[in-house]
């Protein structure tokens, strides 16, 4: 039955049925790039799941950067465990401010939370991490994430990569292995066709989890705007 509707939604053109693909939120964010998210993967099947740190309320409403519009969010990456996050084929931190106002902790001797959640992220090698414009400040508690990998982030952010390690790419969206970077959140279409992509090339695992593989061709590629 799982290998007849996998098949259905590949005949649909459906590429990501079945996948559940994270978004990190808060205020200010770009509304045109969640906007664009919140759209463009559930056309392809996949389920898309808001996350923040709710600082132990129910939910919380944020305000975009351009229009103040609301965003309302209901989950929190705050005590999940590894097997909720290993149900997750992709981690996306988007650009505006939302990686500034999400690294804040309130002890500075200790990683902010959303990091700690993005180690954690990046310590599964069959998530797919994605990183846009300004995500990149969530990443610098933790720079080893990033060095010696190449990446892409808006221009005010170069030297700070720089000073992480990493090694700037002066393209619109690089992929390096498990790690999709882009320029800014106005290259957000770029950024999400290249995970839809990568993701659709995967092949589930057979832990009964739905653990996502990624397909060895996804790794140390780039692309330009075409």
């Amino acid at each position: 039955m799982w290998r007849s509707t996998i098949h259905v939604a590949e005949a649909l053109g459906v590429k990501l049925q079945g996948k559940k693909i994270a978004v990190l939120i808060e205020s200010d964010f770009y509304e045109p790039e969640i906007w664009y998210y919140q759209r463009r993967f559930p056309e392809e099947g996949a389920e898309v799941h808001f996350l923040s740190r709710l600082w132990g309320q129910p939910s919380l409403t944020f305000k975009g950067h351009e229009f103040a519009a609301p965003f309302e969010c209901h989950e929190s990456f705050e005590d999940m465990d590894d097997e909720q996050l290993r149900s997750y084929a992709a981690i996306i931190v988007p650009g505006g401010m939302v990686s500034d106002r999400l690294r804040y902790t309130e002890d500075v001797n200790k990683l902010p939370p959303a990091t700690q959640f993005l180690q954690r992220a990046f310590a599964q090698r069959g998530i797919l991490k994605g990183i846009i414009c300004h995500g990149m400040w969530l990443v610098a508690p933790a720079p080893e994430l990033v060095r010696g990998r190449k990446v892409v982030v808006h221009n005010n952010l170069v030297g700070d990569v720089r000073n992480m390690g990493a090694i700037y790419t002066d393209q619109d969206v690089v992929v390096w292995q498990d790690l999709v970077t882009g320029r800014t959140a106005g290259h957000c279409h770029l950024f999400a066709r290249k995970i839809i992509e990568i993701l659709a090339d995967t092949t589930p695992t057979t832990n009964g989890q739905g653990i996502p593989a990624l397909a060895p061709q996804s790794s140390n590629h780039l692309i330009t705007a075409g």
